[in-house]
């Protein structure tokens, strides 16, 4: 089973509390609604009316300025109020580690590249060269993925086996082009090829794409025996027959007259690839033009999806220590200050 696994990814750095939001919002309101009360009660207690026989020291701690510094006390407290509610709710400072998990899927890519490939019908590019576009365009979907190249005509060979280095693939896919083998079409031979480059996968999907637009009449293989060998494997055959119905045309080098077309019929052995469809638990396709052919592929792409795994994991560090510290020192700094500089005279 190709897999890519083990992958992980440090996403973000997250910070939360440990108490629900509600706890910390009751704590912060009761706590400040006591803090109210009280410096309700001092506020009373200061505005009170004091008699003295002699205002001349009063008068000099006035002067003095100090006084109006004492703003800062109740400052201090609700700064340290402030921090200790925040230790009590506990807050978290934690990194979030995403492990990805693929499972791949092998993919063979089985195309026809015999002479009837070259019939214009999808203009204004030849069959052959239509088909190579979309492959890539499938191709640049996938994720993770093993994919192969098999060729055939008149017989069939690996053009590019499983792999997951798409550019590789790619620059394959260009090198394919009409004469690389006799003429012929060997859809038989061409699937057992394709067949054989995927027996031995571990990979928990295995399946072939293959694209032709005739009717078995070469190889020593027939296309149902091939079947058969593909469905002993669990292997999936999705097949396709490129090309519109009737006379279509194809381009004939004439060695006097040049480059000229002519009108042949369009011979697709429908039932043949239908039945290997079926045989496999694939499905076949019918592609008269270059835009039935693309939404094809990418139906087969929706079918066949990477099964991709996500797992989550928080390592988080509690932060209240600091919190309380800080806290109690601004607690204990303002019962300094009220008890030495900015003391207040009775």
């Amino acid at each position: 089973m190709f897999r890519l696994a083990g992958f992980k990814l440090s996403v973000a750095d997250l910070f939360e509390f440990g108490l629900p939001g509600w706890v910390i919002l009751i704590l912060g309101a009761v706590a400040l609604a006591a803090l109210a009360v009280y410096y309700a009660r001092n506020w009373r207690s200061m505005s009170a009316a004091v008699r003295y026989s002699d205002l001349n020291i009063v008068r000099s701690v006035a002067r003095s300025g100090k006084s109006k510094y004492r703003v800062a006390l109740p400052v201090l407290r609700l700064a340290s109020l402030g921090f200790l509610i925040v230790a009590f709710a506990r807050p978290q400072s934690g990194t979030e580690t995403r492990e990805v998990t693929a499972e791949g899927i092998d993919i063979i890519l089985a195309l026809d590249i015999s002479g009837s490939m070259k019939a214009e019908d999808f203009k204004p590019l030849n069959r052959l060269s239509v088909a190579k576009e979309e492959i890539k365009e499938f191709v640049s979907r996938r994720v993770n993925d093993r994919i192969g190249l098999v060729v055939f005509a008149k017989s069939a060979f690996t053009q590019c086996p499983l792999t997951i280095d798409y550019g590789v693939l790619l620059t394959f896919l260009e090198q394919v082009e009409f004469g690389l083998i006799d003429d012929g079409t060997a859809i038989g031979t061409a699937l057992a090829t394709a067949v054989t480059r995927l027996k031995d996968s571990e990979s928990k999907s295995r399946i072939i794409i293959l694209l032709t637009d005739g009717v078995n009449n070469s190889g020593e293989i027939d296309p149902i025996t091939a079947a058969r060998i593909a469905q002993a494997y669990d292997i999936k055959v999705y097949t396709i027959g490129v090309g519109k119905p009737g006379n279509v045309m194809y381009p004939i080098d004439d060695p006097i007259f040049g480059k000229r077309y002519a009108y042949l019929p369009n011979e697709i052995d429908v039932e043949a690839l239908q039945e290997i469809a079926e045989m496999t638990g694939g499905k076949f396709y019918r592609a008269r033009s270059e835009d039935e052919l693309n939404q094809i592929y990418v139906e087969i792409d929706a079918l066949e999806k990477t099964e991709i795994k996500v797992n989550d994991y928080v390592k988080y560090r509690e932060l209240f220590p600091g919190f309380i510290m800080i806290g109690f020192l601004l607690l204990a700094l303002e019962v300094v200050l009220a008890q030495t500089v900015l003391r207040k005279i009775p």
